[in-house]
C-alpha cells in the first residue's frame, strides 16, 4: 500500500488545505444536483400559500376548493418523483472536479491518493513518492469552485420569479383582517364560518375586602394582587377566600365545560348559568352573521385548588388559586367595665379582624337562674358595640349607653362581647359578672315603684304581689304623700295592673311605673335628659350615615337645646337640693358652659369640613363627659391668691384667642392678595389640576376656587386689595400685633408678682411678636403669618409650663396627693384637657384643626360639589370625586 502524504513528510498545511478544498467541492456538488430537484417542489409549496394567504379557498365553491387542493396535491407528487435521481458524489468526482477548477493538469489531486500498478519494490515506491511530492507542490493555491445549478436552462421562463414575487405580496398581506389561513382548503364553508371563541374570566373578592377584581384574561392573569409560579410554571393566584369567579365563552361550540378541581386532584363539575339576555341580544343582531354561542359560568373560591375549561375534551384554559382564608375575629375586654356618674355603663375593649369587623354587640344573660315558671316581660338590654375606626391604636374602641331605664337595671348579668365579619364568623369575649346600673332614687316612694316595677318585669306572675304592695303604699295617703298628684298616678298605676290580661297590657304598666318614678323624683329633669340623648344618637347617626352639611346644621341646633334645657333643669334640681352638690369630691373636674359651647362650634366645623371621624371622636367625648356630669360645691376654689391665678389663666386664654384671631386675619388678607394675583396671571394651579394639587377638576374647578377666595375676601375686606391697600391693612394689624405684646408683658410682669416664673415660651412668644410686628409693618404678610404661628406655639408651651408650676403649688398647700379613684389625672378635665379650675383649654391637648385649616377644607369640598355638579364632567372623574366625598 502506497504512503500518504502525511507518511510521505510532505507539508502538512498543504495536505488540510486539501482537506477543507474537498469538503467544500462536495458541498457544492449537492447544491449543484439538489437544488434543481427540489425547487419543483418549493414552487408548488410557495403557490399554495400565496393563495391560501389571498384567500381564495375562503371564497370559492367546495367543489372548486377541493379541485384546487388535489391539483396541488398531485403537483407535489410529481415534483418529488424527480428527487428519486439525486446521487452523492464520489471522491474521485471531486478530485476531478477540483482539477477542472483550478486548471490543474496530470491530475495531482488524484496522485496523491492513488498508487502504483504492478509489484511495488524499493525502487519503484521511492520514484512514486517523488512523484506526489512534485505533484503536490502544484496545489499550493488550490481552491474550491462556485456552484453552477445551470437553473435558467431548466426554467427558461422564469417561473421561479413570479412565485417568489406573488409568495412576498401574500406574506405582507397577512397582516390585514382580510387574509386567509393555510387550514381553508381543508375545511368547509359552515367549518369556516364558526366564530372563534372569545374568553372573558376575572375574580371579584367580596366587598368587605375592599380589592379590586383581578382579570384573568387580556394578558393579566397575574392580576393586581400578584401571582407566583410554582415548580410547573403554573402561575399561582392569590384570591381571598369567598371570591366569586366568574367566566364568559363567546363564540365557541356551546358545550363547554368549568372543572373545579381541589388541591387533592378532585374535580367537581360546574354547571354552566343560563345567559338568556345576551343570546337574545345576538340573535337580534341584524348583521346577517349567525348569532355566537354564549356560555357563562360562576364559581366561589373557598379552597386551593385550580379551574379548567374545556371544549370538546380539550382543556382551553387552566387557572390555579392560592386562597386566602378568612378568620374570624378576636374581641376581649381591654378595661373593666365601670358606670358613669349618670348611670351609663361604659365598655372598652379591642377587636382584630382581617378585614375590619362588621358588627359587634353585648350579650346579657342573668347570673342567677330563674325561678322555675317564671314569665319575663323583658328580653336583655340590646346593646350594639361601637366598631373600631381603622386608624385605631391597638384596635381600640368604647362604647357607652344608658341602660337605668332598662327593666333589668340593679340585676346581676353575665356579659360577653360578641363580634362578627362580613364571613359569617363570629367570635366571644371572656364573660364578666357585673351588676348592671340603675338610676339612683333618693325619694323613698320613687324607689319603691322602681323595685316593684323590676319585680313585675322579670317575672308577670308576680303580679298579685305587685299589687299586694302598691295597696300598703296608698294606704294612707295623708301619711305618704306629699303631692297628691303623686298618689293619684299611683292609684291610676294599680287600676291598670289589675285590668291587665296580655304581655302588651303588663309591659305598658311597667312604663308607667317607670315614669311615675321619674316624675316623683327629679320632675322635668328626666324629659331634658331624655331629649339630650336622643339628640346625641341622632347626630352620632347621621356623622355616621354621611349625612349632608344642612342635616348636620339642623341637628346640631336641636343639640344645643337639648344641652341648655338639660343644663338650667339640672342647676334647678341642684339649687332645690344642695346636698346634691356637696356630693361631688373636691378634686372633681370643672368645666363651663363655654367649653361646651365650644365643643359642639367645633364639632360641627369638623363634620362641614369633612372629618367626621373627628367630629364623633369629640362627640362620644362629649357624651362621656356629660355621662360624668356632676354639680360643683360652692367656694370648691377658695383662697384669693388662687382666684388671681385663675384670672391670670383666663387673661392668658384671651390672649391666646386673640392671637389667633389675629393670624386668621393676615391668612386671609394674604390670601385675598394671592386670588387676585392668580385672577390676573391664572393662578399657580394648572388648568388640568384639582385643589389637592392633582389632575382632574380642570379649569372649572380652578375658577370655583378663586370665586370662593373672592367671596370670603368680600366678607372680611380682604378681597379687592391692591398692593397698597394690602400693605395698609397689615399695618393695621401691626398695632394690634404690638397691643398683644404689651398685654404679654404685663401679664408675665403679674405673674412674677404671684410667685410663677415666666417660662421660656412667654420669651419666645414675646420675641416672635416682635419679628411679626415688624413683617406686618413691612407688608410681608406671608413672613408674618410663620412668625404668629410660632408666637401662638410658644404661648401654649408657656402654658403649660405655668400650670405645672401652679397645681405644684396647690399641692403643696393641700398637704400633698389625696387617694381616690378620682384623683388619678386630676388636672384634666373628661376630654383630656386642662381642667377649668386651674385655667382654661389653650388647644394644645385637643388636636382640633384651625380656623386655617378648616376654610381650607370647606373650599376643598365646595370645589368637588360644583364639578361634581357639571353634567358634562368625564365619568372617570365623577366617581374619583364621588369617592372623595364618601370618604372616610
Amino acid at each position: 500500500m502506497a504512503e500518504t502524504p502525511a507518511d510521505a513528510g510532505f507539508d502538512t498545511g498543504i495536505i488540510s488545505r486539501l482537506a477543507r478544498t474537498r469538503f467544500m467541492t462536495r458541498a457544492v456538488m449537492v447544491v449543484e444536483r439538489a437544488w434543481p430537484l427540489v425547487l419543483p417542489i418549493l414552487l408548488v409549496v410557495g403557490l399554495f400559500l400565496s393563495l391560501s394567504w389571498f384567500g381564495l379557498f375562503r371564497i370559492v365553491p367546495d367543489w372548486l376548493r377541493l379541485g384546487l387542493a388535489g391539483l396541488f396535491a398531485l403537483a407535489a407528487l410529481g415534483a418529488l418523483l424527480p428527487l428519486r435521481l439525486f446521487r452523492v458524489p464520489s471522491d474521485a468526482e471531486i478530485d476531478r472536479r477540483i482539477e477542472a477548477a483550478n486548471g490543474l493538469q496530470h491530475t495531482p489531486v488524484l496522485v496523491q491518493t492513488d498508487r502504483p500498478g504492478g509489484n511495488p519494490d524499493d525502487f519503484s515506491d521511492a520514484l512514486w513518492r517523488e512523484h506526489q511530492r512534485r505533484m503536490a507542490e502544484k496545489l499550493a493555491g488550490v481552491s474550491a469552485d462556485a456552484p453552477r445549478p445551470n437553473i435558467p436552462e431548466r426554467d427558461p421562463w422564469a417561473v421561479r420569479a413570479a412565485v417568489a414575487l406573488v409568495f412576498v405580496v401574500a406574506l405582507a398581506f397577512t397582516a390585514s383582517p382580510y387574509s386567509g389561513s393555510v387550514t381553508d382548503a381543508f375545511r368547509t364553508a359552515a367549518m369556516r364560518q364558526t366564530v372563534p371563541p372569545r374568553i372573558d374570566a376575572w375574580v371579584t373578592p367580596p366587598t368587605y375586602t375592599g380589592r379590586a377584581p383581578i382579570f384573568l384574561t387580556g394578558g393579566n392573569e397575574a392580576g393586581p394582587n400578584g401571582a407566583d409560579g410554582n415548580e410547573d410554571g403554573v402561575k399561582r393566584l392569590q384570591v381571598p377566600e369567598n371570591s366569586q369567579l366568574a367566566l364568559r365563552v363567546t363564540g365557541g361550540s356551546g358545550e363547554e365545560t368549568l372543572d373545579l378541581i381541589d388541591a387533592e386532584g378532585n374535580a367537581r363539575a360546574v354547571p354552566a348559568e343560563k345567559a338568556e339576555g345576551e343570546e337574545k341580544a345576538a340573535r337580534s343582531d341584524t348583521s346577517g352573521a349567525p348569532a355566537a354561542k354564549i356560555s357563562r359560568f360562576a364559581v366561589a373560591l373557598t379552597k386551593n385548588g385550580s379551574v379548567s375549561l374545556k371544549s370538546d375534551g380539550d382543556e382551553m384554559r387552566r387557572w390555579t388559586f392560592d386562597v386566602i382564608p378568612d378568620h374570624p375575629p378576636v374581641i376581649h375586654f381591654t378595661a373593666e367595665p365601670r358606670h358613669a356618674v349618670n348611670g351609663a355603663l361604659e365598655l372598652s375593649y379591642s377587636i382584630e379582624d382581617d378585614y375590619g369587623p362588621a358588627s359587634a354587640k353585648a350579650v346579657f344573660e342573668p347570673a342567677d337562674k330563674p325561678a322555675p315558671g317564671a314569665h319575663p316581660l323583658y328580653s336583655a338590654p340590646d346593646m350594639p358595640l361601637t366598631l373600631p375606626r381603622g386608624d385605631a391604636k391597638n384596635h381600640a374602641a368604647r362604647t357607652t349607653k344608658d341602660l337605668t331605664d332598662h327593666p333589668w337595671a340593679g340585676t346581676t348579668v353575665r356579659l360577653t362581647l360578641k363580634a362578627s365579619d362580613d364571613a359569617g364568623h363570629e367570635a366571644s369575649s371572656e364573660a364578666k359578672l357585673l351588676e348592671l346600673p340603675e338610676r339612683p332614687f333618693t325619694n323613698p316612694l320613687a324607689r319603691a315603684l322602681v323595685e316593684q316595677r323590676r319585680i313585675l318585669a322579670l317575672d308577670a306572675n308576680q303580679k298579685r304581689r305587685v299589687l299586694d304592695m302598691m295597696d300598703a303604699i296608698t294606704l294612707r295617703p295623708e301619711d305618704t304623700f306629699t303631692n297628691m298628684g303623686h298618689y293619684l298616678a299611683i292609684t291610676s298605676a294599680e287600676t291598670r295592673l289589675r285590668m291587665a290580661r296580655t304581655d302588651d297590657q303588663l309591659r305598658d304598666v311597667v312604663a308607667y311605673l317607670w315614669a311615675i318614678a321619674l316624675g316623683i323624683e327629679e320632675g322635668n329633669l328626666s324629659a331634658a335628659e331624655k331629649r339630650l340623648r336622643q339628640a346625641e344618637q341622632a347626630l352620632q347617626q347621621a356623622l355616621k350615615n354621611g349625612a349632608s352639611d344642612q342635616e348636620i346644621e339642623k341637628l346640631m341646633k336641636e343639640l344645643r337645646q337639648a344641652m341648655q334645657d338639660y343644663l338650667r333643669e339640672f342647676a334647678e334640681r341642684m339649687q332645690k337640693n344642695p346636698n346634691l352638690a356637696q356630693q361631688a369630691p373636691q378634686n372633681g373636674r370643672e368645666i363651663r358652659q363655654s367649653d361646651l359651647q365650644r365643643m359642639l362650634d367645633q364639632i360641627e366645623n369638623l363634620a362641614k369640613s369633612g372629618a367626621r371621624d373627628k367630629a364623633q371622636e369629640m362627640l362620644s367625648q362629649l357624651q362621656n363627659m356629660m355621662n360624668n356630669l356632676q354639680a360643683g360645691r360652692p367656694g370648691q376654689q377658695g383662697g384669693q391668691q388662687q382666684g388671681e391665678m385663675r384670672q391670670q389663666m383666663d387673661k392668658l386664654g384671651e390672649l391666646m384667642r386673640r392671637q389667633q384671631e389675629l393670624m386668621n386675619k393676615t391668612f386671609r388678607f394674604q390670601q385675598g392678595q394671592q386670588g387676585q394675583r392668580g385672577e390676573g396671571e391664572q393662578g399657580e394651579m394648572g388648568e388640568g389640576q384639582d385643589p389637592f394639587g392633582e389632575q382632574g377638576l380642570g379649569q372649572q374647578g380652578q375658577e370655583s376656587q378663586q370665586g370662593q377666595g373672592r367671596q370670603q375676601g368680600e366678607q372680611d375686606g380682604s378681597g379687592g386689595m391692591t398692593p397698597d391697600e394690602l400693605a395698609q391693612a397689615l399695618k393695621q394689624l401691626q398695632q394690634g400685633q404690638g397691643k398683644l405684646r404689651g398685654d404679654l408683658g404685663d401679664l408675665t410682669k403679674k405673674l412674677d408678682e404671684l410667685g410663677i416664673k415666666p417660662g421660656e415660651g412667654f420669651g419666645d412668644a414675646d420675641k416672635s411678636m416682635g419679628e411679626a410686628g415688624e413683617s406686618l409693618g413691612k407688608g410681608e404678610g406671608e413672613q408674618a403669618l410663620g412668625q404668629e404661628s410660632q408666637a401662638l406655639e410658644a404661648l401654649r408651651r408657656g402654658a403649660r409650663d405655668m400650670m405645672q408650676q401652679m397645681q405644684q403649688a396647690q399641692q403643696g398647700e393641700d398637704g400633698g396627693t389625696q387617694t381616690g379613684g378620682r384623683q388619678q389625672n386630676a388636672d384634666r378635665d373628661p376630654l383630656g384637657r386642662p381642667r377649668a379650675t386651674t385655667g382654661p383649654d389653650f388647644g394644645d391637648s385637643v388636636k382640633v384643626p384651625d380656623e386655617i385649616d378648616v376654610q381650607r377644607a370647606r373650599r376643598i369640598l365646595d370645589a368637588i360639589r360644583k364639578r361634581l355638579g357639571n353634567a358634562l364632567s368625564p365619568e372617570v372623574e365623577r366617581s374619583y370625586l364621588e369617592r372623595l366625598l364618601q370618604f372616610k
